[in-house]
C-alpha cells in the first residue's frame, strides 16, 4: 500500500497534522462538551453524547496473519468491543494515538480487542520488518496486520489516517472516527457498548455515508450541496444522479460518495452544483455512452 495512494486528508487533517507537531497533546473537544441544560442547572456534570449508527452493519470479515504469524479473524472476538485502527508508521497522528489504544487495551483487557492494520508498504520482508520494529518500539500490545487492497476496499478505501472503526459486541460497526480521537471519548463508547457505568448517553444516527460510503445513497443532504429551490421530486432526481454519476477527480467514487468522503473536493462540489442547475432547468441527465459505438 503506497503512501501516495492515501489522501492523508482533506484540508482538515492536513491542518491537524500541523497542529499536532506543535502541540502533541492537543485534542479536539470531547463530546462531553455538549451540555445538558437540566444537568447544568443542578450542578451535575452533563452526560457526554455518544453517537452510534441506528442500523449498524456487520464488519467486513477477514482472516489474516499478524506480524508474528498468528491468525486474526473478525469472527474470533464475540462478546468483545473491537477497535479496528488503520495506521502507518509514517503518520505522526497515528503515533500519537497508539499509546492511547495501548492504554485502553490494558485497561479493558479481555473485554476489548484493538486490532491495528498498517497501511505501510508490504512489498518486501524489509518493509514488513520495519513495521514490526516500530510496533515493538511503541510497545503495541495488540495484533498488527498488514493491509492489502482488498481489505481497504472492503472498509471503504480508508482515505485518511488514522481511521478507527468501532464494533459492538455483535461484530457490527457502530461508528467510524477519522483523525485523532480523545481517549475519554473512546472510553465512553467502550463502556456504553459493554453496559458499564458511564456518564454518557447514546444518540442514534442513520449511516448515510459517515461509516460506509456506499450508504451515501440513503442521504437526503450532502456536504456543500444546496438543494434549496428544488421541489421534492427534483431533489430526488438530483440525488439519484449524484449517486449514479462518477466524480471526475480520480477518486473512483460517485459524486455523492465523494462529497461524503471529502467535502473539500472542488470537482465533486462543482459537479453537484451543475446537476442542481440542470435539474432546475429541466435538462435531462446525459445519456450513457453507446456500448456498441464504444466497442468500435
Amino acid at each position: 500500500m503506497r503512501k501516495s495512494s492515501i489522501i492523508l486528508a482533506s484540508a482538515g487533517l492536513v491542518a491537524l497534522l500541523a497542529i499536532v507537531v506543535v502541540a502533541p497533546r492537543l485534542r479536539r473537544p470531547t463530546s462531553s462538551a455538549h451540555a445538558d441544560s437540566s444537568a447544568a442547572k443542578s450542578g451535575a456534570p452533563a452526560p457526554a453524547i455518544v453517537k452510534f449508527a441506528s442500523d449498524p452493519q456487520p464488519t467486513p470479515p477477514f482472516l489474516m496473519n499478524d506480524l508474528s504469524g498468528q491468525p486474526v479473524s473478525t469472527a474470533a472476538f464475540p462478546g468483545k468491543v473491537v477497535l479496528i485502527s488503520f495506521w502507518a508508521t509514517w503518520c505522526p497522528p497515528c503515533r500519537l494515538e497508539i499509546p492511547e489504544l495501548i492504554e485502553l487495551q490494558n485497561r479493558y483487557k479481555d473485554k476489548l480487542q484493538v486490532i491495528g492494520i498498517s497501511m505501510d508498504d508490504a512489498d518486501t520482508p524489509a518493509e514488513i520488518g520495519h513495521v514490526r520494529d516500530v510496533a515493538a518500539q511503541l510497545g503495541i500490545n495488540y495484533p498488527v496486520l498488514m493491509a492489502n487492497s482488498d481489505l481497504t476496499k472492503e472498509y471503504g478505501g480508508v482515505p485518511a489516517l488514522p481511521t478507527t472503526f468501532v464494533l459492538n459486541t455483535s461484530g457490527r460497526i457502530v461508528q467510524k472516527h477519522t483523525g485523532l480521537y480523545p481517549t475519554e471519548d473512546f472510553e465512553n463508547e467502550i463502556r456504553l457498548l459493554l453496559s458499564l457505568p458511564v456518564n454518557a448517553k447514546i444518540e442514534a444516527f442513520q449511516d448515510t455515508g459517515q461509516i460506509f460510503l456506499a450508504n451515501a445513497a440513503k442521504a437526503t443532504e450532502l456536504p456543500g450541496v444546496d438543494f434549496k429551490g428544488l421541489s421534492a421530486d427534483q431533489k430526488r432526481e438530483a440525488l439519484k444522479r449524484m449517486n449514479s454519476e462518477s466524480c471526475s477527480c480520480g477518486c473512483g467514487l460517485t459524486i455523492a460518495e465523494c462529497r461524503m468522503n471529502d467535502s473539500t473536493c472542488d470537482v465533486s462540489e462543482a459537479a453537484a452544483a451543475k446537476i442542481i442547475e440542470e435539474v432546475k432547468s429541466g435538462k435531462s441527465a446525459p445519456a450513457p455512452p453507446d456500448q456498441e459505438a464504444v466497442s468500435k
